[in-house]
């Protein structure tokens, strides 16, 4: 009886410390979601006079207006407004130019599908509030109660309009930005660095622009498998070449480690739009083309993932494996009406905890808050790579990781977060496809258990989609220690993958 009642103990306090942790829970979410809606609303407001203040700075500062994406749409655009038809295909929109061929360096249309609308479409925390019916903000608060996996995410109306509006300005923005990219005029806004490092690039020939490639080679050149390695949003080409390269240094391979477009020490033009075209026609054009690289091995982080979907979709036939690490992919439900934005909301969901969750939202929705802390961070970095080397006595990795960091300008991180990260994450799904139906190379893909950025979960779904990949969870590392601190261990398991992919 004695034991009995033991184990009703046992049970009861169980039961107890279970609830209390439950109530606990909820109570963390509900602050969180109420204090994470006081702190959004002031930063729409804050951001809105940031809007009104860089106008004016760019005009005294640059002796011209410049165009930004937070305006509302007005109207529809039509053909005698401008240069820039929208036309409607199946509820798919795409911008249709009407200016010269000269005009355009060749092009004679930009499809809308390159530009993500989540450019210039993002509703304030009460506009979007504004949107929910009675039965949406009952479903809201209970899925906010119920679920931490789902907490606080809005589930918006479905009463969506089923065609794009733009703003005029918005079309300012992009007729000036589809216009030929002149590499010789000065790039650099005044908000952007202009130190010698960032601005290299420009100080070479325009008919030469490539972006930078930190290549490995055998002794002799002697290498008959080339390995391209792309590394993750605002990051760089060190990367890799400070944590893998040197442990590769004695093997067969020629590796090929780039500077995205827009990053690192590789081109910034202040007029690209960071299109998934623009970035991967770079990377062909810097390695695949200067090189000869007729057949090559992936390795990609991130950000990097979905550009090598990209390369994958336009060179299928050449891929010998593909390695990915933490690819950012949320499968987007048939029913979505807006998929770009749920992936945005994916991305960046407007929560003040985690931390992590907070900076991404601070970059991805405000256009102009986000300028700033470049202004800031980016356009002082030499400033921050001295105190950083002063605080950790010059500790290599950490001053790589931070020149990665900070060395990019707003306008190339802001196009590629929407354009690449919240556009073609959207639509993923063909890219995955490809790879598993018409591609026979190995899949391999690596995440951190800790990683707080892409959720250990995308991996699942990429293999999901591609059944062959095989997926390994590294335990106690995050998003930047799955390389950063395992090299050694890393660089082995990629010489095994290539290779079993070379057999």
């Amino acid at each position: 009886e004695r034991e009995r009642n033991t184990c009703r103990y046992k049970l009861n306090s169980s039961s107890c410390m279970g609830a209390m942790k439950t109530r606990s829970a909820s109570a963390g979410r509900w602050v969180n979601e109420v204090v994470s809606f006081v702190v959004f609303c002031l930063l729409d407001i804050m951001d809105y006079l940031l809007c009104l203040l860089y106008k004016t700075a760019d005009f005294l500062l640059e002796a011209e207006w410049k165009p930004c994406y937070c305006l509302s749409p007005r109207k529809l655009i039509t053909a005698s407004r401008g240069n820039i038809l929208l036309s409607h295909n199946n509820c798919e929109s795409k911008i249709l130019t009407v200016s010269p061929l000269q005009q355009l360096s060749g092009r004679s249309k930009i499809e809308l599908e390159e530009i993500s609308e989540t450019l210039y479409s993002r509703p304030s925390l009460l506009s979007d509030l504004s949107k929910l019916s009675v039965n949406d903000l009952t479903k809201w608060v209970v899925n906010m109660t119920r679920s931490h996996s789902d907490c606080g995410e809005i589930k918006i109306s479905k009463k969506r309009r089923k065609t794009m509006k733009l703003s005029f300005t918005v079309v300012e923005m992009l007729q000036g930005k589809i216009r030929p990219q002149n590499l010789s005029r000065q790039v650099s806004r005044w908000s952007d660095c202009d130190c010698g490092f960032c601005t290299c690039w420009n100080s070479t020939c325009v008919k030469d622009q490539y972006l930078f490639v930190k290549t490995q080679f055998p002794k002799g050149n002697s290498g008959n498998e080339d390995v391209l390695f792309i590394h993750g949003f605002i990051s760089s080409s060190a990367f890799w070449t400070e944590t893998v390269f040197p442990r590769l240094s004695k093997s067969k391979y020629r590796l090929f480690a780039v500077d995205l477009l827009g990053f690192g020490k590789s081109p910034k033009p202040a007029d690209s739009l960071y299109t998934m075209r623009e970035h991967v026609e770079m990377i062909e054009k810097s390695v695949l083309l200067r090189h000869n690289v007729k057949s090559f091995h992936i390795v990609a982080h991130s950000l990097g993932c979905i550009l090598a979907f990209g390369l994958v979709a336009k060179h299928g036939g050449s891929i010998k494996s593909l390695t990915l690490l933490a690819p950012p992919y949320h499968p987007v439900p048939t029913t979505e009406a807006e998929p770009r934005q749920y992936v945005m909301k994916k991305v960046a969901p407007r929560r003040i905890w985690p931390p992590i969750a907070f900076g991404a939202s601070m970059a991805c929705w405000y256009e102009h808050i986000s300028r700033t802390i470049c202004l800031l961070i980016c356009k002082n970095h030499r400033l921050w790579q001295f105190l950083a080397k002063l605080i950790t006595r010059n500790n290599r990795t950490v001053n790589f990781l931070i020149e990665g960091f900070m060395c990019h300008t707003h306008n190339a991180a802001w196009h590629t977060l929407h354009n690449i990260i919240c556009g073609v994450g959207s639509k993923l799904d063909s890219y995955l496809d490809i790879v598993r139906d018409k591609l026979k190379c190995n899949v391999a893909i690596f995440h951190g258990r800790d990683d707080e950025v892409v959720p250990v979960e995308c991996s699942y779904n990429v293999q999901s989609r591609i059944p062959r990949a095989r997926v390994k969870v590294v335990e106690n590392k995050d998003h930047i220690t799955l390389v950063v601190g395992r090299q050694v261990e890393f660089a082995k398991e990629l010489e095994e993958i290539w290779k079993s992919s070379s057999c």
